[in-house]
């Protein structure tokens, strides 16, 4: 059958598609393509997927219920990665992230269970921002997550919540991926890898916050790709026995210094940053750890890049794509 992807011109919508292709699944995808960022990067992915045969586009909404309906008429699992993606954003455009994380959302859950017993399964990306301010590391799924510090990471919560209740009322299995700060080629230009890379070659100062005392699991994107289809392979069991629901983090299970980062981006462009520090930014937080104790026992999950190999793979693509 057939897998509907949402968010399929996003950076891991994309990246998804194309695995799931190259394994012979045929592919729906269905994105906005808004104007977040830059609409010309989204559509450059999209022509990598509508190269494909097995690729097929909806351009529309998710939070357009018909046109989700339309888009997943024929389908028997979906993979949901549309979202209004961003912490700082959610400062300024706090409407959007309710229209597309919590309605958007609904109208995911809505189409899964009208499929009923049709739909085998159903992954959706969650954030490592629902750890909001948990100070114990590495995070883990046991962990309570009740502080959230930014207005996406309280739409990815509730997400996770209203997944499980429909899981629970109507027995859909439904998985929830907890993403760590995801990389690599094809990136979101709003990530902080892309906008140091950019400023550093046009010779402008980059940007960081909390004066550089920041530490990040950065997850290469194959790395990412691997786990969501080791997910969308593993459907909780339908049996009535427990909630057909399970959250998982998928990160790269270390916790790497942002200035350590910045190096490896110098050394690979060849060029040596000006650093702007600035204080801690609001919804912000100082660190994220993964601890991927259950994807690796349940899903198999191993990363394998470390940010010494991702970052010049990231450099090398811009480079060739920037010209």
């Amino acid at each position: 059958m057939t897998v509907l992807v949402t968010g399929a011109a996003g950076f891991i919508g994309m990246h998804v598609s194309l695995a799931l292709m190259a394994r012979g699944e045929t592919v729906v995808g269905i994105d906005n393509l808004n104007d977040y960022y830059d609409v010309a990067l989204k559509e450059a992915r999209l022509a990598c997927l509508t190269s494909h045969n097995a690729f097929s586009f909806v351009r529309g909404d998710i939070g357009d219920a018909a046109t989700l309906a339309g888009a997943g008429q024929d389908v028997d699992r979906i993979v949901h990665l549309a979202a209004q993606a961003g912490v700082r954003y959610s400062l300024e455009n706090p409407g959007a992230y309710i229209q597309a994380n919590i309605v958007g959302h609904m109208n995911v859950i809505e189409l899964a269970r009208a499929k009923g017993d049709d739909l085998k399964h159903l992954v959706y990306a969650s954030s490592s921002s629902v750890y909001g301010g948990n100070t114990k590391l590495p995070f883990s799924v046991e962990d309570q997550v009740d502080t959230p510090v930014s207005l996406y990471a309280a739409t990815k919560k509730a997400d996770e919540l209203m997944s499980y209740s429909y899981s629970s009322t109507y027995g859909l299995p439904q998985t929830g991926l907890r993403f760590f700060t995801v990389y690599g080629p094809w990136g979101r230009p709003d990530m902080s890898l892309y906008i140091f890379t950019r400023k550093i070659l046009a010779g402008d100062p980059i940007p960081v916050f909390n004066h550089g005392e920041m530490q990040r699991d950065f997850t290469y994107i194959d790395d990412i790709v691997a786990g969501v289809l080791a997910a969308l392979d593993n459907p909780p069991p339908r049996d009535g026995a427990s909630v057909p629901h399970r959250v998982y983090n998928l990160g790269n299970h270390r916790s790497e210094s942002l200035m350590r980062f910045i190096g490896l981006i110098e050394d690979a462009l060849g060029e040596k940053a000006e650093i702007d520090f600035q204080p801690m930014q609001p919804g912000d937080v100082p660190a994220t750890y993964a601890d991927i104790e259950a994807s690796r026992r349940d899903l198999g999950f191993e990363p394998r890049v470390p940010i010494d190999e991702g970052i010049p793979r990231f450099v090398e693509w811009y480079r060739e794509f920037h010209g």
